[in-house]
């Protein structure tokens, strides 16, 4: 069976920036298994594995459009301290989510100066060639359960 639109696709991979630094990988757990066609991986990389069947390998370079997209320097915000709970706790690298018009997003704190904390709304690969080395698993019909709920049910998919 081929990867497209709706198969559950079961895949191992590792992922590495431009200078060969492993950003990701599947290998220390279980594959990765997603529904190909519900926006649960980077458009590039998806495109990418349409028609492989078990057993293929791929190796891709994804650029930043089809990945993350690029840096958008107006995500970057400084915020006052006190409009966090316990300001004294925060540590640049804490991520949170919030929620705004466009729904929720992951923030990243940058630096602490003072009673200024500089986050940012980019993702953290974002601006970046991501490189994937790719074995295909398994691939299969997704179920009408999965297909309702937008993503994989059991083993390495989510369990209710």
């Amino acid at each position: 069976m081929q990867i497209g639109k709706n198969k559950v696709a079961v895949i191992d991979y590792t992922l590495t920036d431009d200078k060969n630094t492993i950003l990701d990988s599947s290998s220390d757990g279980e594959p990765l298994s997603y529904i190909h066609g519900s926006g649960n991986l980077i458009p590039g990389l998806e495109k990418a594995l349409v028609g492989k069947v078990p057993g293929d390998t791929i190796k891709v370079s994804i650029a930043p459009k089809d990945g993350y997209g690029m840096r958008d320097d107006a995500l970057l915000q400084v915020i006052p301290s006190n409009k966090f709970e316990a300001p004294e706790k925060i540590q640049a690298g804490m991520q949170f989510h919030t929620q705004d018009d466009n729904g929720t997003q992951v923030v990243t704190v940058v630096s602490i100066e003072g009673d200024k904390i500089t986050i940012d709304g980019n993702h953290p690969l974002a601006g970046m060639t991501l490189n994937f080395d790719v074995k295909i698993v398994d691939v299969r019909d997704a179920t009408a359960e999965e297909l309702s709920h937008g993503h994989v049910h059991g083993p390495g998919g989510h369990h209710h």
